[in-house]
């Protein structure tokens, strides 16, 4: 049996990401593909679109077998943590034999060079980067110089720091060596349009470009609700897509259906009549609060928010005029908008420093949340509950008796954060919020 891992958002999930799954199961031979996918707050620091149920049905119906959540601790922080909480996952079940990634590059091999640099961080690495970065240069420029000058064989590929998906994949060959996993890594180049690009009229776009044509659909491209009072509950109703208000808001959608496949298309379309895409306003009001509440104390207790990072953001409050806002006005040279936009998530959802040592010093996560599975794919379960280090966490109601104490407590933890998203959702729909432990596993 040869299994393919595999670590994403699907935010949402087009072709793109199809041909990367398709890609990756007939470059390595794989039997099965087990998605580690992110949970309902992203690596860029903001909500996702679709809720994880949504995304990882999305991704069972188009070529993944088993999907995993990546708990919000690490799937809202940074590339490094990210990568570490997926590998530390895929690594633990005891099963997989690739980690299959998209990237710019397209080569594991001098993706490597690059992780060996910054895993080892050699003194003339840290001074060059020190001596970049007092000199003004962005910390990107800084890091890019810094280590050209420890291996100069690279400046060939000096370009390769400088796209997302790389540096993500990077991220994963250092986890990979952190864990010392036998698991090989596998990169696959990313197909069409770059993880930027906004361009539409492709087969490939990106998810960025699709995210922003949904929002144009439901608010129109000055940001204004397009039905009469707002996009939550159209004016006369009480309840989002009462009286088939939405229907303009879903119909405004066809040009996507061409650049996902066709499943995926009708999922979003289903789950769009159900509830409206969460974004990162709906969390200015509660953002605010928190900032207010916590300010008095700093922000520098919350992962990854420096005392600078807090201090600025206290002297910026009077000018607090939503979270988006909020975002442009602290971003710097050296502090890029998703850096900010995870560090004020991380604030929103009290996500301290402590929060991510309880993992322990190698940031293991010590069991795997399974959102979803493929009928079909009864023999990797079966093999999994051989192979597996973890626990698989498949009822949320036997979790306590299945964990232990220390690893139950950081998944409530998770379904706390998590429970946050799912009450903006409510709000957006005017449907009762759901726990958690309602929402059963997505089975195709």
């Amino acid at each position: 049996m040869i299994v393919n891992g595999i670590i994403a958002e699907y935010n949402p999930f087009h072709n793109g990401h199809a041909h990367h799954l398709a890609a990756s199961r007939a470059e390595t031979g794989a039997d099965y593909s087990i998605v580690v996918l992110g949970s309902n707050f992203t690596q860029r620091g903001e909500p996702a679109l679709l809720d994880k149920f949504v995304r990882a049905k999305m991704a069972l119906e188009n070529g993944a077998d088993l999907v995993i959540e990546l708990p919000i601790s690490h799937s809202c922080a940074s590339a490094e943590y990210f990568a570490r909480g997926g590998v530390s996952i895929l690594d633990q079940l005891g099963l997989v034999d690739y980690l299959c990634f998209g990237s710019e590059c397209g080569d594991a091999a001098i993706l490597q060079k690059f992780a060996d640099v910054l895993m080892l961080e050699p003194e003339t690495y840290v001074a060059d980067l020190k001596s970049g970065l007092a000199a003004g240069h962005s910390y990107p420029a800084a890091r890019n110089r810094a280590i050209l000058h420890c291996a100069p064989e690279l400046a060939a590929y000096e370009d390769v720091l400088s796209s997302p998906n790389n540096i993500l994949g990077i991220e994963y060959l250092k986890a990979l060596k952190l864990y010392q996993s036998p698991i090989k890594p596998f990169s696959i180049p990313r197909a069409g349009a770059g993880y930027h690009d906004r361009m539409r009229d492709k087969e490939y776009v990106s998810a960025m470009a699709i995210r922003e044509a949904l929002m144009e659909a439901f608010t129109g491209n000055d940001g204004v609700p397009q039905a009469a009072g707002n996009a939550a509950a159209p004016q006369g109703t009480g309840k989002y897509g009462e009286d088939g208000a939405q229907e303009g808001y879903l119909n405004a959608l066809a040009s996507l259906k061409g650049q996902m496949p066709e499943t995926a298309y009708e999922i979003l379309l289903q789950s769009l009549k159900e509830t409206p895409p969460i974004t990162t306003g709906d969390f200015s009001h509660m953002l605010l609060y928190k900032l207010l509440m916590e300010g008095p104390e700093g922000y520098h207790r919350f992962f990854d928010v420096s005392s600078d990072l807090s201090d600025r953001i206290y002297n910026s409050l009077k000018q607090y005029e939503g979270y988006e806002a909020f975002c442009d006005l602290l971003k710097s040279k050296n502090m890029t908008y998703a850096r900010i936009s995870r560090c004020l998530l991380h604030v929103l959802l009290d996500l301290k420093k402590e929060d991510l040592l309880a993992y322990g010093e190698m940031g293991r996560i010590p069991y795997a949340r399974v959102l979803g599975f493929r009928k079909d794919a009864a023999p990797l379960l079966a093999k999994l509950k051989e192979t597996s280090r973890i626990p698989l966490v498949t009822k949320l109601s036997a979790a306590a008796d299945e964990l232990s104490p220390a690893a139950y407590s950081l998944l409530t933890q998770d379904l706390r954060r998590g429970s946050i998203y799912e009450s903006i959702a409510a709000l957006k729909s005017g449907r009762r919020a759901r726990d958690e432990r309602e929402i059963p596993m997505v089975i195709i």
